[in-house]
């Protein structure tokens, strides 16, 4: 992408502001969000939506885990400001992001591409990558708690922002320039900061205005550390991994994992019978999906203890 913020509040604000973002862009109140997108970062959406007459419409998933591209065509008219998804979605799944993308553009509307785990872009080709403008993403927002920001009863949270330079004046939160003074020494300033945002504080961007510095620095501090090549091998061990636990998960318990699509480290597991210590139970967002639960497995977790966790499901 080409402009990113100073980070925001966390992932889930993050996307409600990119859902407003889209809304002051395009002028348009219908916004089109697959069922796949975390369910309480859409709770929050709708909650940021409900008072400013954004009507929010769920995209149902298809029988692989991921958004139903038939469904989804039936409700692309030209009164839809944006479409928006996650990758890795809340099953675990891989969206083709740049086939949405097109296909959101291909009808007048934008593109939000949510990515809740920042450490899968060390080896997934980034939503906003892409030679024909057509298949980018406009905006793309997220969390990045898992780039070396320890969780601590659920927090503190990384959210982050980036867009297209053409959108950067309807973009929230803190932006830096880099420029020279008469010395010709370099220097920073919060740029484009409207003064809307401190005092006629109704017609802001945003009005949560915080940026995680501590925690920006924290993630900086850890992709210094464990460089490209570092973070491309966690990403393959997540994937590895994940995958060891799924075949082993097959071969040696009566439970069914569901879902074909590509995954990154999560993944649903439909049990054969109520357990409840096994995984998080997805009933209470998706009763369709019954007695199924959502495990994950990343590159902390080494053989023993995937087995350890297959033995206990076996049992």
């Amino acid at each position: 992408m080409d402009v990113a913020n100073a980070s925001l509040y966390d992932g889930s604000t993050g996307l409600a502001e990119a859902v407003l973002m889209a809304h002051r862009i395009s002028k348009k109140g219908k916004f089109l969000i697959a069922k796949t997108v975390h369910p309480e970062y859409r709770a929050v959406v709708e909650t940021y939506a409900k008072n400013l007459g954004i009507v929010v419409e769920l995209i149902d998933y298809a029988a692989d885990g991921r958004l139903d591209f038939a469904k989804l065509g039936n409700r692309m008219f030209p009164d839809v400001a944006a479409l928006v998804v996650q990758s890795p979605n809340f099953f675990g799944a891989i969206e083709n992001t740049h086939e949405i993308s097109e296909m959101a553009h291909k009808h007048g509307a934008l593109s939000i591409v949510n990515v809740c785990e920042a450490m899968s872009l060390g080896i997934l080709k980034p939503p906003g990558e892409d030679p024909a403008e057509k298949r980018t993403a406009d905006i793309v927002v997220g969390e990045a708690q898992s780039l070396g920001v320890p969780p601590g009863f659920g927090g503190p949270h990384l959210g982050f922002m980036a867009t297209r330079e053409r959108y950067v004046r309807q973009m929230p939160g803190r932006l830096a320039g880099m420029g020279r003074d008469y010395s010709g020494r370099r220097g920073f300033v919060l740029t484009l900061s409207t003064r809307e945002q401190h005092i006629r504080r109704e017609k802001a961007t945003s009005n949560i205005c915080t940026n995680q510095s501590l925690c920006a620095l924290m993630a900086t501090i850890y992709l210094a550390t464990v460089g490209p090549k570092g973070l491309l091998e966690i990403c393959q061990q997540n994937i590895l991994k994940t995958d060891y636990a799924v075949s082993e998960i097959r071969r040696r318990t009566k439970h069914r994992v569901l879902f074909s699509a590509p995954r990154f480290n999560e993944f649903v597991l439909e049990l054969d019978a109520p357990r409840p210590s096994a995984g998080f139970p997805l009933s209470r967002f998706y009763p369709e999906l019954g007695n199924s639960v959502l495990l994950c497995v990343t590159e902390t977790a080494r053989r023993e203890h995937i087995d350890a966790m297959v033995k206990s499901l076996e049992n």
